[in-house]
Parts: C-alpha cells; structure tokens; sequence
C-alpha cells in the first residue's frame, strides 16, 4: 500500500475515534508535511485520500476540515470493505437540500417562535397548519378538506394509526400481494391477519377484493412499492365501486405520489371510503419528518383517536419545521428537484440492465428485477452482498407462504449517481455470470 494511504488510514483512525471532531480544521498541508517528514506532494495524496473517502471537505481559501456525518457512498466500491452502497432502503437527500432547509428554517430559529414548537401539539395540529397540509397534499382531482387532517411522527406511525382505527384485532386486512414490508410487521403486532390479493399490471384485481372478506385493505396505487407501477384511472374507479359495494374502506399510501400525481388518487373516487396517508421522509428527509393522515369526515374522531392511543402524533418542533418548508415553498422546491433526480436515475438503470427484464416507472426512484433462470433471488442478494451492495429480494414483499417470485427491488436513491452506475453495472455483471462462478466477478 501506498506510504500516503498509511498516513490516510491513520487520520482516518483519528476520526473515527474522536480525536478529530466533526468540522475541526485540518492543519496547512505545508505544516502537515513538516511534521511528517514527508514531501507536499504527499501531503496534498494523503489530504486528497481523505476527501475522496469521504472523512473530510475542502473549502478553497479556508483549508480542509474533518466532515460531518457518516462518509458518503461514493467510496463503497473503491475501498474492499467500504461502506456498502444501499440499494436496498430508498431515502434520498439531494446535495442542495441542507442549506434550502437551514435557510428555511430561520424564521424558526428566533426565541419567540422556537418556543412554540417546543410544547405538545394536538393530533390534528391548529387551523393554519392543517391548510398547510391540505395544500401539500393536494393532487390532480383531489384536494383535502383541512378538517379532516390529522398528524403523525411519520409514515409507517400513519399506516400503522389508520390500520389500528379500521381493522379490529384478530381481522383480516387485504393487501397487494407484494407490499411493503412494515405493513407485515405492523400486522403482526396488532395482531392482523394480511390477505394477499392476486395483481395483474394495472394492480389489485377487483373481483379478488370482493370476495376477499376483509375488514380494510391497503395499497399503494402510484409507483407501488416494490413495483413500481401505477393504477390507471379505470381500475382506481374499478376498486372505489367495490369499496363502496362492500362499505370498506381503502388505506391509500402515497407517499411516492410527489413524484408522479398525474392520475386522481383513489380518495377521489371514494371518498367516503378512503384514508389518505403520506408523510415527508420521501419528499424531505428521513431524519426530519411528519405523518399525514386525511380519513372521511365520519372517521377523523377514530383515527385521532388511534394516533392518540398509540401515542404516534407529531413533534410539535417536526410539525413546525415542515410548516415553514410547505408554506414558504422549500418543499415545492425539493420535491422537483427530486422528480428530476429519480427520472436521471431511472434512466441509469434502463442503460446499464438494459438487457434484463426491468419494471417500474420511468419517474419513480425504484424498480422491480425479475432475474434470469439460473438465479434465485436470495443467492443474488448474497453475491451482490459480497460486492457491498445492498439490494432487497422479493421475500420481503411476499404475502403469505406462497412462493415468492424471482426477483429483486433496486432502491437508486442513495448513491452518488456515479456510484449507482458502478453498482449497476457490477450487478449486471453478476447476473450475466452463473451462480457458482460470481465469486471471479470484480
């Protein structure tokens, strides 16, 4: 190994024990060299290796500094044993975004309006912030009564409220027969039985839902996860005459809808038989969100009550913050901001898998993989695991015991494109090989 990167793995050691704090400044490479006994040009090796790895920043006329947060996944394929690129959880935060939000939030930041946010809030928030959330949540042929708006600590507490309102323990809930993993979970632990209902490309069939002898079901209509698809308008109408034939009521997820809203959601169709949630760990950030749930106005007492009960309502300083992003427009900003951002990264992956059978919308931050015949999706996800990528297997989006179909479900979101193009193309590399032969694959 290079004497540069020994000098790097060094400081880097620093770091990671604390040594170096996160926005310390590094000392002049000319100093740095001296005390070292190395050349400047080393110096300026070992200084670049760190910022290539992702531990520190240079800043042009101020020096380098120790970076805040975990290094960036730029660096997952470089290093053996790096950090892994996550093609797995799909949680995006754009380069621009901190300094959009710091700006936003400024307003925040003095003392007479920071002590508002620190005292509890109701699950329904006040009259200003519920038509905040209204006009957020808004889609084509759909917009939100503000009454009937309720919050959350984020999406899977407003799936899990909305769930808990309208599915008594020991009843059944309909879901698609991929889903989202979290609804199992939150099935489990209240005691929910999940029936999966058959799909077919434009999703959940109709008639399996009529005769399905549910309580509620739930679905994700546009850019279904692990999917990706979209319902068209004749089967969102198709499933709303069921909901109302049977006096059930839909759990419509959109959390993805920000990127794709072309189509009327369900809640249009049915409205007195849908529950809307959504939340900003899509749109925003996973480390700063808020939960959304809009139920007809009969059920608002209920599912207040439920978020209530499960203790699941909204940080009155999470609710604030998403208050100043909406209503002064950083949100608006950042959502397009990543409908461009998931379009590049879609088109990515139709470059580099263009010879596999690929699913998913061409907006949509996600795509479904169904593998060639030598592969199961389980050895797939181990060798792509061995190449530190992270890709998530069609088990976990199975309902019941049946089969699951193989497959896997990429998540573009997180990586540096260029990282997300190494990635893709080590996977495509692996799946061109036979199973038994992708350890010689690098």
């Amino acid at each position: 190994m290079d004497d540069y990167r020994v000098i790097a793995d060094a400081i880097a050691g620093d770091i990671a024990a604390g040594r170096l704090r996160p926005g310390e400044r590094l000392i002049p490479q000319r100093q740095f060299a001296r005390r070292h006994r190395i050349a400047s040009s080393t110096a300026a090796r070992v200084y670049g290796e760190l910022v290539r790895r992702g531990l520190a920043v240079g800043e042009v006329g101020r020096g380098t500094f120790v970076r805040a947060g975990k290094p960036p996944l730029e660096t997952a394929l470089a290093e053996p044993g790096g950090a892994r690129v996550d093609l797995e959880l799909n949680f995006s935060v754009l380069p621009e975004q901190p300094g959009l939000l710091a700006r936003s939030m400024e307003r925040l930041m003095r003392p007479d309006v920071f002590g508002s946010a620190l005292h509890p809030v109701v699950v329904q928030g006040d009259p200003a912030t519920r038509e905040i959330a209204a006009a957020l949540l808004a889609r084509t042929g759909w917009t939100p009564s503000p009454e009937n708006v309720v919050f959350a600590g984020n999406g899977r507490q407003a799936i899990a409220a909305a769930i808990a309102a309208l599915v008594p323990v020991g009843e059944r809930l309909g879901v698609e027969a991929l889903t989202y993993p979290v609804v199992k979970a939150i099935a489990a632990r209240l005691g929910i039985t999940l029936v999966p209902l058959p799909m077919d490309s434009h999703g959940i069939d109709p008639d399996a839902l009529r005769q399905a002898n549910v309580r509620a079901v739930y679905l994700q209509p546009t850019l279904h996860n692990p999917l990706g698809t979209s319902m068209p308008r004749e089967r969102r109408e198709a499933i709303a005459e069921v909901l109302q034939h049977l006096g059930i009521c839909a759990i419509e997820d959109t959390i993805y809808t920000f990127l794709r809203d072309e189509t009327a959601p369900l809640a249009a169709f049915a409205p007195a038989h849908t529950v809307v949630v959504d939340s900003l760990s899509k749109r925003i950030s996973p480390g700063l969100t808020v939960g959304f749930l809009v139920p007809p106005t009969a059920l608002v007492e209920r599912i207040a009550g439920a978020v209530r009960s499960g203790t699941w309502a909204a940080p009155g300083f999470a609710l604030a913050a998403a208050s100043c992003w909406i209503s002064d427009g950083t949100a608006e900003v950042i959502a397009s901001a990543k409908r461009s951002d998931a379009s590049a990264r879609q088109a990515l992956v139709r470059k580099e898998l263009s010879s596999f059978a690929i699913t998913g919308d061409a907006q949509a931050y996600h795509c479904w993989w169904e593998l060639p015949e030598a592969w199961r999706a389980e050895t797939f996800v181990a060798a792509a695991a061995r190449r530190g990528i992270a890709v998530s297997p069609a088990a976990a989006f199975t309902v019941g015991s049946g089969r699951a179909p193989n497959a896997v479900r990429l998540a573009t979101s997180a990586p540096a494109p260029d990282v997300l193009t190494a990635a893709l193309r080590t996977l495509a590399a692996i799946a061109r090989s036979a199973p038994e032969s992708s350890e010689l694959i690098h």
